[in-house]
């Protein structure tokens, strides 16, 4: 069989937005394997740095050697520079690792966090293009999580107010999106470091 004609089924719900000060992701907790439900408490928000984390979606052990290799060179370059990695470095990073193993590393994500310039999110994609969002959702649920995050986000959100949405967002998934399930994992981003919730 021809690596093209290789069929994935997978599915996931994550979701990010960025607040005047901070940066919340969001995620479902389901892993799938097929049609078959391999686990129902996977973390698919993953921190690279205290100042840094992302959520992946897509094939779990491509997501795990991607973010180890995103946490050593972000400790690597926190060592030799003195202070931590830009967020749009790690996305950056990120792009080109799967740019160059595409299409053999089957992994989106989010990559959001607070450094000098601020908070950010970018959404880098399978084959590694990257884009600077305001919000955005992958994975199989991205479809019925975007549409709450385009209806109710606002560049002034409070954090509990982003929580809610991010939630909102991804229950939503929940309900329609059969590779997604089993409640909602949060993170919130802020220069204080990095806080999970379980919404």
């Amino acid at each position: 069989m021809r690596l093209d004609e290789l069929k994935v089924l997978k599915g996931t719900t994550t979701v990010g937005l960025v607040g005047p000060s901070f940066v919340v992701l969001a995620a479902d907790k389901r892993a799938t394997s097929g049609y078959f439900i391999a686990s129902k408490d996977v973390r698919k928000i993953l921190e690279v740095d205290r100042h840094a984390a992302v959520t992946v979606a897509g094939t779990v052990g491509d997501a795990q050697q991607l973010v180890e290799r995103l946490r050593a060179e972000a400790r690597y370059y926190s060592t030799v520079v003195g202070e931590p990695m830009p967020i749009k470095s790690i996305a950056t990073l990120a792009s080109l690792i799967l740019f160059s193993y595409r299409p053999l590393l089957a992994v989106e994500m989010l990559v959001g966090g607070v450094d000098s310039e601020g908070p950010a999110l970018y959404l880098v994609d399978l084959l590694g293009s990257t884009t600077l969002e305001k919000y955005a959702a992958t994975g199989s649920g991205s479809p019925f999580a975007v549409s709450v995050l385009e209806n109710e986000y606002r560049s002034d959100l409070s954090i509990d107010e982003a929580v809610k949405i991010a939630a909102k967002a991804v229950r939503t998934a929940l309900s329609r999106d059969p590779g997604s399930g089993e409640g909602v994992d949060v993170a919130v981003i802020s220069k204080e470091g990095i806080k999970y919730l379980r919404a």
